[in-house]
Order: structure tokens, then C-alpha cells, then sequence
């Protein structure tokens, strides 16, 4: 392609309200994932492209789809209204996010374009309706896809023109790989397909030979992660495994890493952990729970988590474990930074976890324009006056109260599932036993840790963070109704993001 037509959509040949729609989102100009892969799709070719996470794969996807659709509708005779792309994602959250992608693009052709997501929660029968009305594009996972093929509830064999398998690597670690296979037996024998994904394992190269047809791929040479301008990332170097959660709370309470942020542990309990010690500061957190259903969970396992879920204007990703593996690095990393928004990543590091921390810099060292994990500045000694509260907060969180804060989730759950709500009006014993059942006491929060006393402050800190502002005196009754709001709230449904820059007191050497 000439340099002239690689400077904007405009050159691409995209039908004119594709165009304003791509304006209205503020995209000047394609990401090379977008550059490289419309061209080719719209010359009919199968695809097989690999591009980091918020490199722009779905748009990459999603504005070829739209303009072959319309063209077909716009040239020759009428056409009947049939069910002409089907994309499938591993996750529902990430079916909502390309179906709303796939929305935004089609804002101006949305009376020819319509887009269904049959991935939610509602039975088959009440997604019935939406199926019979034919929509050119229906996005779901591939466990709800084929139970409305195996129930004619959706009809692909006479009109599918273009598949799309989106985070195509994660579609058999999640379990799909026998729904995918009956699934391509209800296709027809001829269709284009895009397989987009961020790395190319073997189940991908099985999925490549399940679904393309000598298809162009991209391995495109581009950076996993954002530049340095836009990125930071870190290495904070803890002794003991208590100077962690002493300097993570020093982060947070002292306002040091500002906005919403994801912390990333290695094991579930870790997790609970983490949230119950929190929580001892009135730290709102919440856990991000593979056990329990997609609905009742903020997301998925750390599959989904770190990989496929686009958590909004994310200012910070702390890895308060090492990452098992140098990918897994990568995958976390790309939680923030995204859109052009700023991020930093903060990785705490154990003297024992040395050799892996090397294997993760010497991946970053082979990325282009990619950083090392430059040491993060803090001086311990500064926050030693918290460590005595880090340790009674640290005592409160038992192996009991870990267990007990899972199990009220899991009664929480069992109280408001759709799935069990017939079960319990046929056997309201069982509820009235569960909802009369001991009270659950993961941890005893005590109220003084969540303030800081000036005089604890680092002197070096003094003027430069307002670790609690002067509030006025509350009663007994709304003190106790305000802890139980803080201890309630979900930050990452609730945080707002108001544009500014993470701050950092410490510097990079």
C-alpha cells in the first residue's frame, strides 16, 4: 500500500458514515493492527493477526465487517435480511464490549446494521425473539452460539459470509474446544474469517487449522506494551514479605498511586487477603473471584482479568506477587496505559524471586522501544511508624476470616441467584435456613487504623499528600453507617475517572 494511503480511514474506501463515526470516536489516524488488517479483509482474504491488548484489534475487526455488510445491502438486488457475521469471545464482558464497539462504528447505518449480543444472562426463549428478527451480526460465546444452533433458534448454514473469532488463545484454556468444534459443523463451507489474538500458542495454530483458509497473517512487530511516554514500570524491591503490605499501604492511604487500580496476587486466598487487610484501613476493594458465576463476579480468572477485560482509565496495575511468567507480565501490564491515557505498573519483588524478575526484564529488553523495570526510590525507613499498625492489621486477618469472607460471597451468591430462585420457591426451608443462618465475621475492622495521625506522616511527605482531610465530628450512628458504606462500596463500579495523571512522591534512579 502507498504511503498516501496509509496516512488515514479516509483512504481506505469505508462507506462515508463509517468514516463520521470513526471521527465522532476521535481516531485521527488507524493503529497499525488497523492499517495492516482493513485493506486485506476487504480484498476477501482470511486472517490470522496478532497485535498486543489495546492495540485496536476490535475496531480492526469490526470496520470491515460493517462495510462489507453495507455494501452487499447497497449494490445489486434486495437482499434478504439474514444473519451474516458471527463473532465469538471467550467472555461475556468481552461480547458486550464488541458488540458496543460494533455499535459506535455503525451509529449512522444503525436502521441497516443491526448488532446482537446473545451472550447475557437470559434464558435461550427470551433471546428467541431477538434471533427471529435476523440480525446481520450476533456476538456470543460459543457454549450460548451453539445451544441456539442445536435449537433453531439461529440458522447459519445458508447465510454466515464472515466468521470472527476474537482472543482466539483463550477460547480452549477457557474450555471451549469441544463447543467450537460441533459449532463450525452448523457453518456453512465457504465464509471469510478473521482470528485475532495476542499471542500465537498451539491453540491457536489448532484453531488456524479448524477455521481459516489460506489465510494472510500478521505477526505484526510492534511493542506488547505502550513507549516509556506513556508507560512506567517499576521494580520495588521488599525484604520480607511484611515490608509488601507495609509499603502497600503506605501507597494507598499516604495517596501515593492515585485513582482506580488493580492489584494482582497469585492465589485466591491471596486475594481475600489482601482485600480483608485493606479493608482494616477503610480501603475499598473488592476481589475478582474465579469461583463464583460471571454475574456475580467483577470478572474473570486471571486469564480473563489480565487479558480480556477492559477495565476503563486504569491509573496503576500493582503486581503485589510476582508474576508467574514473563507473558503473564505483559498481560497484566496491559490492564493500564490504554487509549493514550497514562499508567504505571509497580512490581514488588522478593530477594528469592531475583532470577524470575531477570526472565521478565529480559523479555521487556527484546520489546521494541520496550523499558526495563527501572528500581522504585522509597526509602523504609520513612514508614516504619505504620509498621505496628501493618502488623495488627495483618493479625486480624486469620486463616479463619479468610475462609469466612469466601463463604459470605458464596451464601450471597446462593441468596440471589436466577438459577436457584425456583429451587427456593419449591423448598423455602432451604432459604429461610440459609437466610437465618450464623452470621459470617470475616474480620474485625477496627476503627482508629483507618485514620493517620500527622505525626506519622514522612517528614519528606508533609504538605505533599492529605492523607485525611478535616471532617466534621460524626456521631457514634452515622460514623458506624459510613464505615459500613466504605466497607460496601465496589471502587471498581463506582470509581469516576477524572483525567489526571497518577503521582508518585519517589522517583526512578
Amino acid at each position: 500500500m502507498a504511503d498516501s494511503e496509509s496516512l488515514g480511514f479516509e483512504h481506505m474506501g469505508l462507506d462515508p458514515r463509517i468514516l463520521q463515526a470513526v471521527t465522532d470516536l476521535g481516531w485521527s489516524r488507524p493503529t497499525l493492527i488497523q492499517e495492516k488488517a482493513i485493506p486485506l479483509a476487504l480484498e476477501g482474504k482470511d486472517l490470522l493477526a496478532r497485535a498486543r491488548t489495546g492495540s485496536g484489534k476490535t475496531a480492526a475487526y469490526a470496520i470491515p465487517m460493517l462495510q462489507l455488510l453495507l455494501h452487499k445491502k447497497a449494490t445489486g438486488p434486495v437482499v434478504e435480511q439474514a444473519v451474516r457475521s458471527l463473532v465469538l469471545v471467550p467472555t461475556k464482558e468481552l461480547a458486550r464490549q464488541a458488540q458496543s464497539m460494533i455499535q459506535q462504528l455503525a451509529a449512522y447505518c444503525a436502521r441497516d446494521v443491526r448488532v446482537a449480543n446473545v451472550s447475557a444472562a437470559e434464558d435461550l426463549a427470551s433471546q428467541r425473539a431477538v434471533l427471529m428478527e435476523k440480525p446481520d451480526v450476533v456476538v456470543g460465546t460459543p457454549s450460548r452460539i451453539l445451544s441456539h444452533l442445536q435449537q433453531d433458534n439461529l440458522k447459519l448454514r445458508d447465510s454466515l459470509e464472515l466468521l470472527v473469532v476474537d482472543e482466539a488463545d483463550l477460547l480452549f484454556s477457557f474450555g471451549f474446544e469441544e463447543e467450537l468444534k460441533s459449532l463450525l459443523c452448523h457453518l456453512p463451507r465457504i465464509y471469510q474469517a478473521f482470528l485475532m489474538s495476542a499471542t500465537f500458542n498451539e491453540d491457536v495454530q489448532a484453531l488456524k487449522e479448524l477455521v481459516l483458509h489460506n489465510p494472510v497473517t500478521l505477526k505484526l512487530q510492534e511493542s506488547q506494551l505502550p513507549g516509556a511516554d506513556q508507560l512506567q514500570q517499576f521494580q520495588v524491591v521488599c525484604e520480607t514479605e511484611e515490608d509488601k503490605f507495609l509499603l502497600l499501604y503506605a501507597l494507598l492511604k499516604l495517596s501515593l498511586v492515585r485513582g482506580k487500580s488493580l492489584l494482582f496476587v497469585n492465589t485466591l486466598d491471596r486475594s481475600y487477603r489482601l482485600r480483608l487487610f485493606l479493608e482494616q484501613f477503610s480501603i475499598p476493594s473488592c476481589v475478582l473471584n474465579g469461583e463464583l458465576p460471571l454475574r456475580s463476579r467483577a470478572s474473570d480468572p486471571e486469564a480473563g482479568v489480565a487479558r480480556g477485560i477492559d477495565f476503563h482509565h486504569v491509573s496503576a496495575v500493582l503486581n503485589f506477587d510476582l508474576p508467574p511468567t514473563a507473558e503473564s507480565y505483559i498481560h497484566r501490564a496491559g490492564r493500564t496505559a490504554r487509549a493514550n491515557n497514562p499508567g504505571i505498573v509497580l512490581t514488588f519483588v522478593l530477594p528469592t524471586e531475583r532470577s524470575q524478575l531477570g526472565k521478565i526484564e529480559e523479555l521487556l529488553s527484546g520489546e521494541t522501544e520496550a523499558p526495563t523495570l527501572l528500581p522504585y526510590q522509597f526509602r523504609m525507613e520513612e514508614i516504619e511508624g505504620f509498621r505496628y499498625r501493618c502488623r495488627d492489621a495483618m493479625r486480624s486477618v486469620t486463616k479463619q476470616a479468610i475462609r469466612e469472607a469466601r463463604l459470605k460471597e458464596i451464601k450471597e451468591e446462593l441468596l440471589h441467584s436466577e438459577r436457584l430462585k425456583t429451587y427456593f420457591e419449591d423448598n423455602p426451608r432451604d432459604l429461610q435456613l440459609l437466610r437465618h443462618d450464623l452470621p459470617l465475621h470475616p474480620a474485625v475492622v477496627k476503627p482508629h487504623l483507618g485514620h493517620v495521625p500527622d505525626y506519622l506522616v514522612p517528614p519528606a511527605l508533609r504538605g505533599l499528600v492529605n492523607p485525611h482531610k478535616k471532617r466534621k465530628k460524626l456521631s457514634y450512628k452515622k460514623a458506624k453507617a459510613k464505615a459500613k458504606k466504605v466497607k460496601t462500596q465496589n471502587p471498581l463500579r463506582s470509581f469516576k475517572h477524572k483525567g489526571k495523571k497518577p503521582k508518585l512522591s519517589a522517583k526512578p534512579s
